[in-house]
């Protein structure tokens, strides 16, 4: 199945999706943490319940290089999808392991985001 938002304006950048539960606090951080220094991905953010303000979809999987899940609740929700849908079988996800207890862009949630996901970095390339 061909990815439903490819187009030769995105370029090779990897696409990374964010997701938290209603695309209000963490995911939208996790969002610009991975879109800047020293990632610079090309990031989406949304959420895995019916009242975020973008939800997630198979449409917005299939977009997506990797998946970057702030908790386990998030991570869980995803590999139901995962496991479902062929064409993501492939795709990374990863668990951040991030309680809801931060605000929008909390400095501590901007490190913590930084620090867990080059941790996941690193063991992928130890692997």
């Amino acid at each position: 199945m061909p990815r439903v938002y490819d187009n030769e304006w995105q370029g090779d950048i990897k696409r990374v999706l964010c997701v938290c539960s209603a695309n209000m606090l963490r995911s939208p951080t996790m969002q610009v943490v991975l879109s800047s220094d020293p990632f610079n991905y090309n990031t989406r953010s949304c959420g895995t319940h019916d009242y975020a303000l973008i939800q997630l979809t198979a449409d917005l999987l299939s977009w997506a290089d990797e998946i970057v899940c702030a908790d386990t609740e998030h991570f869980n929700r995803v590999h139901y999808f995962h496991d479902r849908l062929a064409y993501l079988k492939d795709t990374p996800i990863v668990n951040l392991r991030i309680p809801d207890i931060y605000e929008y862009r909390d400095p501590q949630l901007v490190q913590l985001i930084g620090e867990r996901y080059q941790e996941w970095l690193d063991n992928r390339e130890v692997q």
